[in-house]
């Protein structure tokens, strides 16, 4: 066991590759700046759908091992980003992909979609009572874009963070701990627009087609933004980390795809919206995730 730096930020993901797409830059960033950083991920993503044909054969609807090998490519990742705390909740295979919304795969058992909410946010507490840390990260009430699994796992979160404050629950789980500011993944529609109107421009055909802005998850109104975070310095871990889940994604320069073959930039400036906390700052976007967390918070000594 050791002490654990004063910053900690944790992040809750439902599958490998979410984190590198939404908060690679900021994960990053904060690495490189000697904070703590730790990823929570719910389940394998045993259900995704694989781009490399000669990896094809691992799809669920094939031999299988997707989930396996997608741990590797997480690792990878995680090395790309200066991450070394990473956990699967409960367990890696604790929890199943639980494929897209309304498909047989949502009630298959096992089934993170299928979980009890207490169960599956009691292996969260454990983790959030032992690292102790200040900021959470984790997706919007729709999980985005509606998938079962992000919802999930923002359901997960919330819940985690209350339970882990609450000294009446778990006394074998470790002392209560409260998460001082939990954000949600976002993305300025304004910003979305002149990604996509630069990857238009610059790299019409780099993909066989470009995906819709409301296709995109997260994106909302600006107004709703309270934090960006510039990790424009951090851009090639994110991109690295992103071409270190490439069962899942094809990068080129600055611009993705998944599986369907529409193109999208890759964000580098990476935004959220303050869900729970006092914001930090003068009332203006906050540009650093710590902000406003009272000094007493900001001490060393949770272990990992």
């Amino acid at each position: 066991m050791k002490d654990l730096p004063a910053r900690r930020l944790l992040l809750v993901h439902a599958h490998p590759d979410d984190e590198s797409i939404n908060n690679g830059a900021t994960m990053a960033r904060y690495a490189a700046e000697g904070a703590h950083v730790a990823l929570v991920t719910c389940t394998l993503g045993e259900e995704g759908e694989v781009i490399p044909p000669d990896l094809a054969h691992l799809a669920a609807d094939r031999d299988g091992g997707l989930g396996d090998h997608r741990i590797g490519e997480l690792a990878a990742a995680m090395r790309e980003l200066g991450v070394t705390d990473h956990r699967f909740l409960g367990g890696p295979g604790r929890f199943r992909d639980s494929g897209m919304m309304g498909t047989e795969q949502n009630h298959r058992p096992g089934a993170f979609w299928a979980a009890g909410l207490d169960e599956a946010a009691g292996h969260l507490v454990r983790v959030i009572r032992s690292l102790r840390p200040q900021v959470l990260i984790t997706y919007d009430p729709d999980g985005g874009y509606g998938h079962p699994d992000h919802i999930q796992a923002h359901r997960v979160a919330m819940r985690g963070a209350d339970l882990a404050a609450d000294p009446a629950y778990g006394p074998d789980a470790g002392a209560p701990h409260t998460v001082a500011k939990i954000y949600w993944n976002r993305v300025p529609r304004s910003v979305a627009e002149e990604a996509f109107a630069r990857l238009r421009r610059d790299a019409p055909d780099a993909f066989p087609g470009i995906a819709e802005i409301d296709d995109v998850p997260g994106v909302v109104d600006d107004a709703l933004i309270t934090a960006e975070i510039d990790g424009s310095a951090h851009a090639g871990a994110k991109t690295a980390a992103m071409r270190a889940h490439a069962t899942q994604i094809a990068v080129d320069g600055p611009f993705f795809a998944l599986s369907n073959d529409l193109g999208q930039p890759v964000l580098t400036t990476e935004y959220y919206e303050l869900a729970r906390g006092v914001p930090g700052g003068d009332g203006t976007r906050e540009h650093d995730l710590f902000a406003g967390v009272p000094d007493e918070d900001l001490a060393p000594g949770a272990q990992a």
